[in-house]
């Protein structure tokens, strides 16, 4: 049984559900179900609940979506409880699955749980649902294992992060410019708003509104919208209307859809939402500022809990602040258009492309999957 609540799980999730399959002797299969997500789904997995309706943030939001939570979990106990699997293989979303870890084990199955939950930065009690719960803990950054060891628990095998080297543009700049009509002599800003709805409503139009204030001093700057596979055009409609982008601005922007990887690569610099994408944006070595803006009552109720110095996951790796983070009432168009104006800067520019290499070398040297995959294995095995 394996467990997804996100688009980011989704994916990592699939790769490793093909290296499970790919080690798996030649005259036995592995009957795969679940909490599933698009990627999960090509991978062969049935669907007990779709992750597509659990992709929420925000105590508000989530609040309103309680009754979709407890379906979904009582769904996924029962199946579990009618199927016994072998193992249950719960990744990222711990809100949701550090419950389900809980119900699981009492039922008595093995639980691993792929890509820790972030407890060093912020709710460092739930170690000891890690210690009680979890049998397996696979952890993805570099720090973690000495962590989590510091604190008693030591079933915690580091895998490395399943983005490194694995995170490859499939086209160079000149190639991605001419299939997108831009202009590979003209400086390029690329910009993630995030994956989810509620951070495409609340960072594209900033984001837009950053984009048209920087044309001012460089009308000669492109940029482009970087969309996730699970969102719409109609989106960035509503956020050029929110921003006031009038259709002459408009020209400026170009919007392509799951091509992330190639953006970024083609790109000078970035704003990139807080998350995964800041890690790969530093694969791929492009400057970036790092922005993120929530609810105001999300902000009061949650900044309290949070024990970590850095938000980006690109400089918590790096251990300084290599990108300048604007959250919550830092991020306004002003400060963004400010910094994105100081990543084109040349000399800036290239500092932070030389320290964002060191940050990806100490993510390892890629597979993460199949270590993942070999360590789970060797747990039903055993």
């Amino acid at each position: 049984m394996i467990v997804v609540g996100e688009p980011s799980g989704d994916a990592h999730a699939a790769k490793l559900v093909r290296e499970l399959r790919a080690r798996t002797e030649p005259e036995r299969t592995i009957e795969i179900f679940g909490s599933t997500g698009p990627q999960l789904r090509e991978a062969g997995v049935e669907t007990i609940v779709s992750a597509d309706d659990l992709a929420i943030v925000g105590v508000p939001e989530i609040a309103r979506a309680l009754p979709v939570f407890w379906n979904a979990f009582k769904r996924l106990k029962a199946e579990a409880k009618r199927r016994r699997p072998d193992v249950v293989i719960l990744v990222d979303f711990p809100e949701f699955n550090l419950k389900l870890a809980r119900s699981l084990k009492k039922l008595g199955l093995r639980v691993v749980y792929y890509i820790s939950p972030q407890l060093w930065a912020w709710r460092r009690y739930r170690v000891r649902t890690i210690k009680r719960d979890v049998d397996l803990l696979l952890a993805i950054l570099p720090f973690e294992k000495d962590w989590y060891s510091i604190r008693g628990v030591d079933h915690v095998e580091y895998v490395g992060s399943p983005l490194a080297r694995e995170v490859k543009p499939k086209l160079d700049r000149e190639t991605f410019c001419r299939s997108h009509g831009l202009n590979a002599s003209r400086p390029m800003i690329a910009l993630l708003p995030g994956s989810r709805r509620t951070e495409i409503t609340r960072h594209l139009p900033i984001m837009l509104e950053a984009a048209s204030k920087l044309l001012i001093p460089m009308p000669e700057v492109q940029f482009v919208i970087a969309l996730s596979e699970n969102r719409s055009a109609s989106e960035v409609d509503t956020a050029f209307e929110a921003a006031g982008i009038v259709k002459r601005q408009k020209a400026a922007f170009t919007t392509v859809k799951n091509e992330t990887f190639d953006a970024l690569a083609a790109a000078d610099a970035a704003a990139v939402c807080s998350g995964t994408a800041t890690l790969e944006a530093g694969i791929i070595q492009t400057p970036m500022v790092v922005i993120y803006k929530g609810s105001a009552l999300n902000y009061r109720l949650l900044m309290p809990l949070i024990d970590v110095e850095h938000f980006g996951l690109v400089n918590l790796i790096a251990g300084e602040r290599l990108a300048t983070e604007l959250i919550q009432n830092d991020l306004t168009p002003e400060k963004l258009a400010a910094e994105l104006e100081r990543l084109l800067e040349p000399k800036v520019n290239q500092e932070m492309r030389g320290k964002l290499k060191l940050v990806s070398e100490r993510l390892g040297s890629g597979g993460a999957s199949g270590r993942a995959a070999d360590a789970i294995l060797r747990l039903l095995r055993n």
